[in-house]
C-alpha cells in the first residue's frame, strides 16, 4: 500500500493521524507547521506495530483519530495494546472519505488523457486511508484555530 518516504524527526513535537477500519488503516504524521512528514495505508492487522514504530521515530505528542467507524475499540486498543502511552483526541471525520477523494487529486493530479475526464469520472488507484488520516489532523488544526462561537 502507499507510502511516503520517511523524513528527518523534526525537532518540534508532531501529531499522528490516525483512520481506524476492519480491513486497513490510514497513518499520517504531520508536523505543527503542516508539514507532511510521513503517510501510509497498512492493513488493520499492522497499525499498532506500525504506530509503535513511528512514535520510536518522530516526537509525537498526539493522536488524532476519526469519530465514526469502531473508533471506540481503536481507541482502547491502541490504549491497551502500544507500549508507549499516547494521548488520543478524537475528531469529527464526517465526509472525510469524500473530501480525500479531492485532496487526492490535488496531491497526485491525473496525467494524460485522464486529466481530460471529469474528477468524478476518474476512478483513484490506491486506498486513501491516508489521506483521510491527514484531514483529520488538519481538522485537529483548524478547531484549535476557529475561534469560539
Amino acid at each position: 500500500m502507499g507510502s511516503a518516504p520517511l523524513t528527518p524527526p523534526p525537532q518540534q513535537p508532531v501529531i499522528l493521524g490516525f483512520d481506524p477500519g476492519r480491513q486497513k488503516c490510514g497513518v499520517a504524521v504531520m508536523a505543527l507547521d503542516r508539514r507532511l512528514l510521513f503517510q501510509q495505508v497498512v492493513s488493520a492487522e499492522q497499525a499498532i506495530a506500525t504506530i509503535d514504530t513511528l512514535q520510536q521515530q518522530f516526537p509525537i505528542s498526539l493522536m488524532v483519530m476519526g469519530n465514526q467507524t469502531s473508533a471506540k475499540q481503536w481507541k482502547q486498543k491502541v490504549v491497551d495494546e502500544l507500549p508507549t502511552s499516547l494521548r488520543v483526541v478524537m475528531v469529527d471525520e464526517r465526509y472525510s472519505t469524500l473530501q480525500a477523494r479531492d485532496r487526492y487529486w490535488d496531491m497526485y493530479p491525473p496525467k494524460g488523457i485522464r486529466r481530460l475526464l471529469p474528477q468524478k469520472l476518474r476512478s483513484i488507484p490506491r486506498p486513501i486511508d491516508d489521506i483521510v488520516a491527514i484531514l483529520l489532523i488538519e481538522r485537529y488544526f483548524d478547531h484549535l484555530t476557529d475561534p469560539p462561537s
